[in-house]
């Protein structure tokens, strides 16, 4: 998307899928749930996520209108659903010992260990939700404010993954601690405190306030680079190029408002003088954006059987050589009982309503459920596009 941004005049048609915008936002995002658990001093059992996140999908999947076991609706999941509800509920999971793979790779692409990778291990977990186990999921879902209240970023769809938010089990206490995702820490501190270091070694004095400090020294350093964030896409308009644009809705790496928002600051900076409606007009002539029912981070996701695009180039090819234009996307569930089955995505600000739980959908206009789309940052003086 960056060369969409900065040299659009070179390009004819895009496919973009869960772009990383906001670098400054979207990677100190990740530090975030560890810090909700550093502050509050508590850090739940993965398990007990587990569950929040399995009772969550489980309850706001027929909310969309068919029980498929995907949450094709999280805007109806955030204005419907309390997760208050599952406090009392009981999980168990088995012991385990997991690895976590570096990047290193040799010569002949087999794994090795690497920089970064490690090994841990969980006991048996056995209990039930309780209300801070729930209190750190709904801070999670709901982002990250400053002390003032004020609202420094989005975050993840509700019933997406809280795999940031799992913490480490230290053996020798028999208790659950600290960990700081590595994808967040590098990121502060090599590009915000200029550190050769590849993880934050402690959330110590950490504090919301200095999450949004790292946004706003990282957003301003990298304005030109990383941020990904120019909304005047006229060079690329112009030219008469196409872009095909697409994020899976329970992305639990970068949250798929982020992707909204972009549309948004887009639709805004270029139509400033239409209504919503001619807006979305013109730009679905040459911007389209889709978001994928359940998928995860640039694939499917084993949590919801949803579909997923697997034709996105055959798509801009047609749209671009033969003025094909799409009205909706086509995307395949892989998996489930309706493994198989494809259907025709929804061209966003609309989103899909089954009827009667059969296998076809409508496209409707819900602006409440938009609304839950829709972000102002104002801890930030700076606007966030």
């Amino acid at each position: 998307m960056s060369q969409v941004q900065r040299w659009g005049e070179e390009y004819d048609g895009v496919v973009a899928g869960a772009p990383a915008f906001r670098f400054a936002q979207q990677q100190v995002l990740h530090v975030y749930p560890a810090t909700i658990e550093k502050v509050n001093g508590y850090f739940p059992p993965p398990c007990a996520l587990d569950k929040i996140v399995n009772a969550t999908i489980a309850a706001c999947d027929p909310l969309d209108g068919r029980t498929d076991g995907v949450i094709s609706r999280t805007d109806l999941c955030k204005l419907n659903f309390n997760l208050s509800s599952i406090i009392g509920e009981s999980y168990y999971c088995a012991a385990q010992t997991s690895s976590s793979l570096g990047f290193g790779f040799d010569g002949g692409m087999r794994k090795r260990q690497a920089p970064g990778s490690s090994t841990s291990s969980q006991p048996e977990q056995n209990g039930t939700v309780t209300a801070e186990d729930v209190a750190v999921a709904q801070a999670v879902y709901d982002g990250l404010h400053n002390s003032q209240g004020q609202r420094a970023y989005l975050s993840w769809q509700i019933g997406s993954d809280l795999g940031d938010a799992s913490p480490t089990y230290n053996n020798a206490t028999g208790e659950w601690g600290l960990n700081i995702p590595s994808t967040g820490g590098e990121y502060v501190t090599k590009f915000i405190q200029l550190l050769n270091l590849d993880n934050l070694s402690d959330l110590d004095n950490v504090t919301y306030d200095t999450l949004v400090d790292w946004m706003n020294t990282g957003m301003i350093r990298y304005l030109d680079s990383l941020q990904t964030t120019l909304p005047d896409l006229t060079p690329f308009q112009s030219s008469g190029a196409k872009l095909l644009h697409y994020h899976g809705e329970s992305d639990s790496s970068i949250p798929a408002a982020s992707s909204v928002h972009y549309w948004q600051s887009v639709r805004s900076i270029m139509y400033p003088d239409l209504s919503d409606e001619e807006a979305q007009e013109k730009l679905s002539d040459w911007y389209q954006f889709y978001l994928i029912p359940g998928a995860g981070h640039c694939g499917s996701n084993s949590l919801q059987p949803g579909p997923y695009p697997q034709d996105n180039m055959a798509t801009i090819i047609d749209w671009v050589e033969n003025d094909v234009k799409p009205s909706r996307l086509n995307a395949t569930v892989s998996s489930g009982d309706n493994a198989g089955e494809v259907q025709q995505l929804c061209q966003w600000p609309t989103r899909p309503l089954w009827s009667s739980n059969s296998s076809n959908f409508d496209c409707v206009s819900d602006k409440a459920s938009v609304d839950s789309w829709t972000y102002t940052f104002d801890a930030f003086k700076l606007p966030v596009y």
